[in-house]
């Protein structure tokens, strides 16, 4: 197996080592870097956009990467932006992501920038907000792409930065997102050797970071369940095939699934319904019922167990009722994983930035993140960045997605020195076997 890095002695300040061998100071040059940080993210916040509509956004970053010399590409994955870095000196090439799409949210935060931005939603008059923080992850990749760009002839190796649109989802009937620029042949053309991305969370104290190696956020699959029957008056049911009590079924059976049939002391798993649709009248036994729910898991072949399963027992038993079910299981986000190697190595980079106390290990996530798919194409590491307030209890902190979501910008200095120390120390350790 090729060695992805050899590890710094224990004890080494990396800014330090850092400071050494590029003869000027990283710390110098995020310290001035901060402040701007917080304005591009300000002006971000306030103008945020929708998935795959986000045309303003893609401009203030395609100038600001353009302004520091860099190559870029526009346009990819509908409104994704792409710099390159070259280094001076040979070596690896390092990824960075950001993703830069808003929320169909209407903010109600009473900070002087927030948004009052609308748009349309799925044929809705919406408000529109970065509630997920992704507005954050723009301006601390535009403050590490400044700050690597200053020290550009020293670097060994080249550093893709990736601004990624539409992580919370494509618009029905389009594509987007991760797994469209992949698709598109993004790590084919610039062929990064691993991937770092971050998020924000309102999960931790401002300034810590969380991560875990290995299964860190689920896999996020959706499925569609049309039971049919045949209509018939309620009072004598026996005159039809009542889709409703087959579907009862089906929700209770396929609750076995996990319960029963996944070994979950490998990988924990999670079947939910969140929509039951069927009849429009009491006395009334319908033709059809309709479901809608979610599947989570952090192992993909538990994860291809259950799609097979899910569709075996929904079929079965309603076809014990007399009824018929039609399943679709339509694949979301696959499971981020975090290459063990590289978490060993980004570890004492995180401590160096926090302190030894503010980095943690979290638990299992059942959230999803599109940023799988590249961990998956190449090694990845995917950490959170605390940003609720010290003195605030993160567990009542207005969580992720919340209209009240607030973030403590003074962490956004942590986030743009962890994305710079990450790349600095990939390539001052990397080694090509």
């Amino acid at each position: 197996m090729k060695k992805l890095f050899l590890p710094l002695a224990t004890g080494v300040s990396l800014l330090a080592a850092h400071s050494v061998a590029f003869g000027s100071d990283p710390q110098q040059l995020l310290r001035a870097t901060e402040p701007r940080v917080i304005e591009w993210r300000r002006h971000l916040h306030r103008n945020p956009e929708l998935g795959n509509r986000e045309f303003e956004t893609a401009k203030y970053i395609e100038r600001h990467l353009q302004s520091l010399g860099m190559e870029t590409e526009s346009g990819v994955a509908h409104t994704g932006v792409i710099g390159l870095l070259k280094g001076g000196k040979p070596g690896p090439t390092v990824a960075l992501r950001a993703d830069m799409d808003a929320l169909p949210v209407t903010e109600r935060t009473d900070v002087p920038f927030a948004s009052n931005a609308r748009s349309t939603y799925q044929g809705r008059d919406v408000g529109v907000m970065h509630a997920c923080g992704h507005d954050t992850h723009v301006a601390m990749l535009m403050g590490a792409a400044e700050v690597l760009a200053n020290l550009r002839d020293q670097l060994a190796g080249n550093v893709l930065f990736i601004f990624q649109p539409a992580e919370e989802g494509a618009p029905d009937g389009e594509e987007g997102g991760a797994e469209l620029m992949l698709k598109e042949g993004l790590f084919k053309k610039y062929k990064p050797d691993v991937a770092f991305g971050q998020h924000v969370t309102s999960s931790l104290p401002a300034g810590v970071f969380g991560y875990r190696s290995g299964p860190l956020m689920a896999a996020a699959d959706e499925f569609r369940i049309t039971i049919t029957g045949r209509q018939t008056h309620g009072s004598r049911p026996w005159g039809g095939v009542d889709p409703i009590v087959a579907a009862a079924q089906v929700v209770m059976g396929t609750q076995a699934i996990v319960s029963r049939q996944i070994d979950i002391t490998k990988e924990p798993a999670v079947i939910s319904y969140g929509r039951i649709d069927g009849g429009v009248r009491n006395n009334i036994i319908p033709d059809s019922v309709y479901l809608n729910g979610t599947i989570r898991n952090f192992d993909m072949d538990s994860r291809a167990e259950i799609f097979k399963r899910l569709k075996t027992t929904a079929e079965l038993i309603a076809e014990s009722s007399g009824a018929v079910a039609k399943v679709d299981i339509l694949e979301g986000y696959p499971v981020t994983i975090n290459n063990a190697e590289l978490t060993q190595m980004a570890l004492p980079v995180l401590r160096s930035v926090a302190g030894e106390k503010k980095v943690i290990e979290v638990p299992k996530i059942t959230g999803a993140e599109d940023f799988s798919y590249f961990a998956n194409a190449v090694p990845g590491f995917f950490y959170f960045l605390g940003i609720t307030p010290q003195g605030e209890d993160p567990s009542k902190a207005p969580s992720n997605h919340s209209p009240l979501f607030y973030v403590e910008e003074s962490a956004l200095r942590q986030g743009t020195e962890a994305l710079t120390l990450l790349t600095l120390d990939y390539m001052a350790n990397y080694r090509k076997q």
